[in-house]
């Protein structure tokens, strides 16, 4: 079931098989099978991950991530972040006064990584091992959030947004988090189950809460509702500008990691 779903997906977005994808590992099982589906379903790709600096718990999902592309014969690139930059990213959360989340800091710092270290390595697509519950409760963060704008991206793959920028897709974007973890379990692949012990983003663990209330057909309802709702949102036609200081596309003179720099 989860394979067919994910073939129907790529069929969708009409994935090229010569193409070159880099898999975003984070050591979880999200990204696991993500690897797992693309390398068996024949796709071109190499897997990168981002070293954090999270002690034991980064440490962990390493190993798991070298066990997994060890298994699955594909090359891995490693981004350090405390090499390139000097600081952990536990420095940016202990020198945060701004009152950002930690998960926004991280995720600021990740999407910069991704997109320019796919670029580097001439990648066509980056692939992440977002799922069906993770868009459903970004849908309605972005609501709670008073960013409904953003929810114009609810879909596999999104859109190219200057020469500068990797076009990401989501191959699990119709599969749903019980369906991954049976099929983790099944396979018996590599992961690391732990939770970052810096995750404190409150709107995601109240919103994940919400979601386990409703049944799967509730769930299925909502992801067709919110997939015509999607269409009908104003897309942001803004240009698109590059940071001053990096160069890499950003929607302001300065982008948002070069911002947290300053930190």
């Amino acid at each position: 079931m989860i394979e067919q779903k994910v073939k129907q997906t790529l069929k969708k977005i009409k994935l090229n098989k010569k193409e070159k994808i880099i898999v975003a590992l984070s050591g979880g099982k999200d990204s696991a099978v993500t690897a797992y589906l693309l390398k068996k379903l024949g796709y071109n790709i190499e897997g990168i991950h981002i070293n954090l600096g999270i002690g034991k718990y980064s440490e962990d999902c390493l190993k798991a991530i070298k066990s997994l592309c060890k298994e699955l014969n594909i090359k891995l690139h490693v981004y350090n972040l405390k090499k390139e930059t000097g600081k952990s990213i536990v420095t940016f959360f202990e020198k945060n006064t701004k009152k950002i989340s930690n998960c926004t800091i991280c995720g600021v710092f990740k999407k910069w990584i991704l997109n320019r270290e796919a670029r580097k390595l001439k990648a066509d697509r980056i692939a992440t091992g977002h799922h069906r519950d993770d868009e459903l409760q970004t849908f309605l963060i972005n609501i709670f959030k008073g960013s409904p704008n953003l929810n114009s991206n609810f879909k596999p793959m999104l859109d190219k947004k200057g020469p500068k920028f990797i076009i990401k897709i989501k191959p699990l974007f119709f599969v749903s988090e019980e369906e991954i973890k049976r099929y983790t379990k099944k396979l018996k692949l590599p992961t690391v189950k732990e939770i970052c012990p810096y995750r404190k983003e409150t709107y995601r663990v109240e919103t994940r809460k919400l979601f386990e209330q409703l049944s799967e057909r509730e769930k299925e309802n909502i992801m067709k509702n919110f997939l015509e709702l999607s269409k009908k949102i104003k897309k942001d036609k803004s240009k698109m500008n590059y940071c001053e200081f990096c160069g890499e596309p950003s929607r302001n003179k300065i982008c948002k990691k070069c911002e947290l720099m300053k930190i």
